[in-house]
Formats: C-alpha cells, sequence, structure tokens
C-alpha cells in the first residue's frame, strides 16, 4: 500500500513540469530525472548507476543488436516509443535464435518536453521489458536544446543468448522452404500513417507492435529445423522477401489470396493507392523453414499471443532468384516490384 501511494506521489509530482538543459547538465536535476523517472521504472539487481554494468554472460554464443528510435508522433494508438524502443530490440535478438538477456538504453531529450509524457514512455518500457523477459542494465540522458530533437529519440541495445542447435540468417533461405507470417501484415505501417498525416480517414487501426521472443521460441521448441527469421519492420514483408531473397539467392513465390491483411487496413491501402506488402510491422515475423515443418510452426505460432492469424504465405523457389513473384487472386503472376526510394510512410 505504502510503495502505491509513494509511486502516486511521485507522478503528481511530474504535472505540469517539463524537461530543461538543466536535466541534461549532470548536476542534481540530472540525478532527480534518473530517479524520478527511469529508476522508479527500470530497477532491477542489475540495473547501474556506476559508468557500464557488470552482467553474467551467456554460457554459449550471444547475439548483439542495436537501433534508433525516432519515430513520429511518439505516442500512436497501441503504443508509443518507449514500447517500440523495447519490442524492436527485442526482436531483433530473437530473430537471430537469442533469448533476450540485457539491454542499455540513451535518451536525446527535447527541452521543454513534458515529464508526464516522459513517465509514460518509461512506464511503456517497464511493461514491455517484463514481458519480453529482459532486463534494462545501463542508460544514459541527454536534453538538447528546443527544436534540434523532435521531442525524444530513444536507441536501445540488446544482448542475448544464442540457442543451442538453432542457425538462421537471411542468406540460408533454400528451394522448397515455406514462408511463413506470424500475422496480419501493415498495421503499424498504416496506423503511423492515419496518426501523422489528416486523411480525413476514420478507420480503426491499432500498430502491431508487440515482443516476440515467446513467439520465437515456441517456434524453437516444435524445431530446429529453421532457415530464416526476419522481423518485417521498415519496409515491411515485401522489402524483407526481396532482401532474403537477393542474399540467398532464391525466388520468392507468394499466393495473394493467403496473406492476412485486416480489412481495416487494406481498406486504406486501397483508399490511398498502398500496396499493405509494403507496409512496416512491428510484430510480424517471416519464417523460412522447410515445407514439411511448416504445418508444425504455425500450430505452435497460433496458440501464442500476437500470432493467432499465422499463415503460410508462399514458398522458396529456384526460379527467378532475387525476384518476388505473386499469384494473385483472379489467377495469374506479377512481379512484385523491388522497393526503392522513399517508402511511404517514413516510420524512423
Amino acid at each position: 500500500m505504502n510503495e502505491y501511494v509513494d509511486n502516486e506521489a511521485r507522478k503528481a509530482k511530474l504535472v505540469g513540469k517539463t524537461v530543461t538543459m538543466a536535466h541534461g547538465a549532470g548536476g542534481h536535476q540530472t540525478s532527480e530525472l534518473i530517479d524520478m523517472i527511469f529508476k522508479a521504472h527500470f530497477d532491477n539487481p542489475d540495473l547501474t548507476a556506476d559508468d557500464a554494468a557488470v552482467l553474467t554472460p551467456p554460457i554459449g554464443k550471444m547475439a548483439v543488436s542495436t537501433d534508433g528510435f525516432i519515430v513520429s508522433p511518439a505516442f500512436y494508438p497501441g503504443g508509443n516509443i518507449g514500447k517500440l524502443s523495447i519490442c524492436g530490440t527485442v526482436n531483433d535478438l530473437s530473430c537471430m535464435g537469442a533469448k533476450p538477456l540485457y539491454l542499455t538504453c540513451a535518451f536525446v531529450i527535447e527541452e521543454g518536453f513534458p515529464m508526464e509524457k516522459l513517465e509514460e514512455i518509461a512506464e511503456a518500457m517497464e511493461k514491455t521489458a517484463k514481458e519480453a523477459g529482459v532486463r534494462i542494465v545501463s542508460g544514459d540522458t541527454k536534453v538538447a536544446g528546443k527544436g534540434q530533437v523532435d521531442g525524444v529519440f530513444i536507441t536501445t541495445t540488446g544482448i542475448g543468448e544464442i540457442t543451442d542447435g538453432v542457425e538462421v540468417a537471411g542468406n540460408l533461405a533454400k528451394p522448397g522452404d515455406a514462408i511463413i507470417v506470424t500475422g496480419d501484415i501493415g498495421r503499424h505501417g498504416c496506423t503511423i500513417l492515419l496518426a501523422r498525416e489528416d486523411f480525413g480517414i476514420d478507420a480503426d487501426v491499432t500498430s502491431d507492435c508487440a515482443p516476440l521472443w515467446g513467439n520465437v521460441k515456441a517456434v524453437m521448441d516444435a524445431t530446429h529445423e529453421l532457415h530464416v527469421i526476419r522481423d518485417a519492420t521498415r519496409g515491411g514483408v515485401g522489402t524483407v522477401l526481396y532482401e532474403i531473397a537477393g542474399q540467398s539467392q532464391v525466388g520468392i513465390r507468394l499466393d495473394a489470396s493467403k496473406i492476412p491483411v485486416a480489412p481495416e487496413v487494406r481498406g486504406v491501402c486501397g483508399m490511398l493507392g498502398l500496396e499493405p506488402l509494403y507496409l512496416a510491422c512491428e510484430g510480424r515475423l517471416v519464417i523460412m523453414a522447410p515445407k514439411e515443418q511448416a504445418q508444425t510452426i504455425v500450430d505452435a505460432l497460433k496458440v501464442c499471443p500476437y500470432s493467432q492469424d499465422a499463415a503460410i504465405i508462399g514458398e522458396v523457389t529456384e526460379e527467378q532468384p532475387g525476384k518476388v513473384v505473386m499469384l494473385t487472386e483472379i489467377g495469374t503472376q506479377a512481379l512484385l516490384p523491388q522497393p526503392g526510394g522513399e517508402l511511404l510512410p517514413r516510420i524512423c
């Protein structure tokens, strides 16, 4: 009960306050900001107040990944930049078959940013890290002058322990592999587009942003016969497929009728002339594995959060290496255009 009262009192002190240049100067205001917001949410046995965290390394191989997050707007239906900063790095580690263990995070905050909003971001990070089973162990806070930063930027770096017996990479796709997506595609990109632009479109679209280590673990528990796991973030599923086709020098054949797209996303894309395959996801994976294992993988995914709509959407072929071909819903074949230039919407 006392902890609840203290937490409410702490939050009350943030009301109406903003981040000032003094909060980034390294004095007592900096310490106050760290204690009032970051330590309040990130405290754990490995979190350090020293210059570097001292950690127990994984027994075997480890994966390391870093990612910067500058999403605008910072708050959107289904998440915010804080949740995204945890999911993005956790999912990058997971796609290498690595259990996320530790994260560091660096904040660059614009002078005048509301403390209550910063609290909301930190709270989302705490909740998402706890769900993913990862500990935030170290960080950095900088304050930039008004106009030098768009609100808040976050960079997270993660360390994970690679599961023994699992080897996945973008150059390991094989002809005959099935192509699986773990759910409906394009929702994050569609959400950001609608939150950023005033199109006058009334669509109930929420981001798919989610931490996916549990989904990957479920797949690896079902089979180690996996070739590629990739999260379809910037550029969406279409861009990821072209990347893998190039890395592995294979062809990709998709069946348009089997690609899951939420009706509201399909409707928005139809009105704006967008292709859902090129809209970003923040909670969807592309998996390539021998077709004999495909249904086992889908069954494992369907009982997990965030992947109940997992589906087999195509196959890897020897024909047209480096290209992605789609069987349309009217029975014709079309070459999916290779992504290039500025992909819309730009999510980061």
